[in-house]
């Protein structure tokens, strides 16, 4: 007889984070063969460094101290293009106070950072997702 409250294991195997099967392609069209391949966190560098050197890599080029290229290789198409457009819409570079993450599935960060210009207190808000062995953002808006 099975313990309701105690699955048998050989019924329902212990759980494990599952990894998404389909990235954000933002609707663009790849031939199966050459698609971006999901890829577990595990295999990614460590995520809070990671994200604190992109956060203040994104603050840098919107104050217009460092290239909006050097993040193109780390950014999708449509973030890239936004990147660019806003080159120089800071007039300083902000100040990071805080970093939150959250993880909902294994190879997608969720993150905010909150950051200081001049007297005013900003949120830039980043997904992140696991894709062919890198971390590649997918959203960057600045509240």
């Amino acid at each position: 007889m099975l313990d309701l409250y105690r699955p048998d294991e050989s019924i329902f195997p212990e759980r494990k984070p599952l990894l998404y099967l389909l990235p954000s392609l933002n609707e663009e069209d790849f031939d199966p063969e050459f698609a971006p391949q999901p890829t577990s966190a595990t295999e990614l560098p460590e995520l809070g460094t990671w994200t604190m050197k992109f956060g203040m890599s994104v603050l840098e080029i919107w104050a217009a101290r460092r290239q909006p290229v050097q993040l193109s290789h780390w950014c999708n198409r449509f973030v890239y293009a936004d990147l660019v457009k806003n080159v120089g819409s800071q007039t300083e570079i902000g100040h990071i106070r805080k970093l939150h993450q959250c993880q909902p599935l294994d190879g997608i960060c969720e993150s905010v950072m909150t950051i200081r210009f001049q007297g005013r207190i900003r949120s830039l808000a980043m997904r992140f997702e696991g894709l062919d062995h890198r971390w590649l953002c997918t959203s960057l808006t600045l509240l």
